[in-house]
């Protein structure tokens, strides 16, 4: 049986991927800071998935958290931490906790795993367009999500040969961060004329998973939106 885990499966993209995966059969694992949550979401997605408890924030307790994960085929990191942070209002603590979350905590994850990886196992990480289309507020996201496109590389470098690429999404029109606001930004600038949706988000992540020709890519799945 495949192993998938899942780290960040419990908000809404998360879990999107995550039935994706336990639907076909796969020995899913969700991740959340609180263990609980992750088990509600388990639960949810069903298929046997199970949840478990990891904080990327605090990478010295990462080797603890997963200790129970013995082997692993699909590695997903999707976790984000996106609050506006202004140069002008600048929060130090709020800047530093996402920084370390994001590429510390995204590299740790890895760090631990590889030692667990089966044959032909593969690693998708998480950035976001925000690397090339910065927007008031989004210094520190902007940041590490460029730091994504050069931690990819290294690091199908440091695991090899397992492979390790990155998907960039736009923004997702059916996330439940937008599916209810009007009119969301970028909508009606991509070539496509939507947003991208969470299933299309889920399928590129399976597409960089099963693909063995594809390594130390950045992925973006926009719609089109940066050729315009």
């Amino acid at each position: 049986m495949t192993s998938t885990l899942i780290v960040g499966g419990s908000g809404g993209l998360g879990s999107v991927i995550a039935q994706r995966f336990a639907g076909r059969g796969d020995d899913v694992i969700i991740t959340s800071t609180d263990r609980a949550r992750a088990e509600t979401v388990a639960a949810r997605v069903g298929s046997g998935a199970r949840g478990l408890a990891l904080d990327l924030a605090r990478p010295e307790t990462i080797s603890a958290a997963l200790a129970e994960v013995t082997e692993v085929d699909n590695l997903v990191i999707t976790a984000v931490g996106q609050a506006a942070n202004t140069l002008a209002d600048f929060d130090v603590t709020d800047a530093v906790t996402a920084v370390t979350m994001k590429l510390v905590g995204y590299a740790e994850t890895v760090r631990v795993l590889r030692g667990r990886f089966n044959p032909g196992a593969s690693v998708v990480l998480f950035g976001g367009l925000s690397k090339d289309r910065p927007y008031p507020g989004s210094t520190i996201v902007t940041t590490f999500n460029a730091g994504i496109t050069g931690l990819v590389k290294t690091l199908a470098v440091e695991i090899a040969p397992h492979r390790v690429n990155a998907l960039h999404p736009g923004l997702i029109g059916d996330s439940p961060k937008w599916r209810e606001v009007p009119n969301p930004p970028h909508s009606a600038q991509t070539p496509i004329g939507r947003l991208v949706t969470m299933a299309e988000i889920a399928d590129a992540t399976d597409f960089l998973l099963r693909n063995t020709g594809i390594n130390a890519h950045n992925l973006h799945v926009d719609g089109g939106l940066l050729a315009t």
